[in-house]
């Protein structure tokens, strides 16, 4: 998005600015539908089916969890979310509801052993656990060091931890499996949306077991990936944000216009504030500190401008006088208006990871597999 903020533009276009914005959550990528009921379900799910490869397995039963999600979320099943859909299934896990990771013993004993000691659990008391004998006689680093997916490392972690003694005091917040399912979408995002919208689905166990599910992962990764309003004027910035979070790729372009408003170098990264356990912190980020260097500018406390930044990771940062602001006088000193969308330069960080990926990486892969779902549905 390369429009120039609303407050430098006339009423006039903030207003077809806004009728833009409504046109593209009801058309483009995301957003709440009004014109839903335009296809039946029936054939939304004909369309997906034409669109997922030949050689995936249940195609019918694939294209029937995708339709029932975005129903029961109620966002559009236009070609470009259903693509955008599709796309990122097929990046994370090639259409496969609980994927192999190559591996995943040995990395899941060495992440277990690293997380027991940021929470400073002793080494040899985490040895001993994984040395003890299980149920069915093996110990549990036999076990462990078997396991091939995430969903069976995942309920394993949670048989030691009801089975081994203390194991909820010394194992609970070392489960190394965080992200699971064909979309592979965080647990804590999916915990959390549980919590504000009902789950459409009965719940076998949790809601941990249900992102291990197909149903339940694509449910929880289309909300991830759709379930909220984005101005972007490409489906790639969606993509950024669903590797590095929600409105990353508005916040790097935020990044951008404070580095040449103040002339600060700032890693575009999309993070504005510094978060711990899901609060934010009171030491301000190196954004937050380039910010406060244009208070005067902006007519701004810094307590305000804290304020505003806390706003980052919803829609309505980018109407708030600190976003408007920064942006007039960033783009007065570039003379141009600069872009309202980028790409976060991220080095990704996982066990599971062993080559050199970032962000923009993951993005431009997705885009690439969306481009050629678009031409496919075009053809019919």
């Amino acid at each position: 998005m390369t429009d120039p903020s609303p407050a430098s533009r006339p009423p006039a276009w903030r207003s077809a600015r806004h009728a833009l914005f409504i046109a593209i959550l009801a058309v483009g990528l995301g957003g709440c539908a009004d014109t839903a009921s335009q296809r039946t379900p029936e054939e939304v799910r004909a369309q997906l089916r034409q669109l997922i490869p030949a050689s995936v397995p249940d195609r019918a039963g694939w294209a029937a969890d995708i339709q029932g999600a975005l129903a029961a979320l109620e966002i559009e099943p236009s070609p470009q979310n259903l693509c955008a859909v599709l796309a990122v299934t097929e990046q994370e896990s090639t259409y496969t509801a609980n994927p192999a990771v190559p591996g995943l013993g040995k990395i899941a004993i060495g992440e277990i052993e690293a997380r027991a000691a940021r929470y400073r659990i002793p080494a040899f008391v985490v040895r001993g656990a994984l040395k003890l004998e299980s149920p069915n006689g093996e110990s549990w680093e036999t076990r462990i060091a078997r396991v091939r997916t995430e969903k069976e490392l995942s309920d394993l972690f949670e048989e030691m931890i009801a089975k081994v003694p203390m194991g909820s005091r010394l194992l609970a917040r070392a489960n190394p499996v965080r992200t699971g399912g064909p979309m592979q979408v965080s647990i804590a995002f999916a915990e959390a949306h549980a919590q504000e919208r009902s789950y459409p689905y009965a719940v076998d166990g949790s809601i941990r077991h249900e992102v291990f599910t197909r149903r339940g992962g694509m449910y929880f990764g289309i909300a991830h990936l759709l379930g909220y309003p984005a101005a972007y004027d490409k489906p790639l910035f969606r993509f950024a944000d669903f590797n590095a979070g929600r409105y990353a790729s508005r916040n790097a372009a935020f990044q951008n216009a404070v580095a040449v408003a103040t002339g600060i170098p700032l890693d575009l990264d999309g993070d504005l504030v510094r978060y711990r356990k899901g609060k934010a912190r009171g030491d301000a980020s190196a954004t937050e500190r380039a910010v406060l260097t244009l208070a005067d500018k902006l007519g701004m406390t810094p307590a305000q401008i804290r304020d505003g930044l806390e706003d980052s990771h919803l829609r309505r940062f980018e109407d708030s006088a600190l976003y408007t602001g920064v942006f007039e006088i960033a783009d007065r000193r570039s003379g141009k208006p600069l872009p309202r969308a980028t790409l976060p330069r991220i080095r990704l960080h996982s066990p599971k990871i062993t080559r050199k990926l970032t962000t923009e990486w993951f993005a431009t892969r997705v885009n690439q597999r969306y481009t050629r779902c678009m031409a496919k549905a075009k053809k019919g």
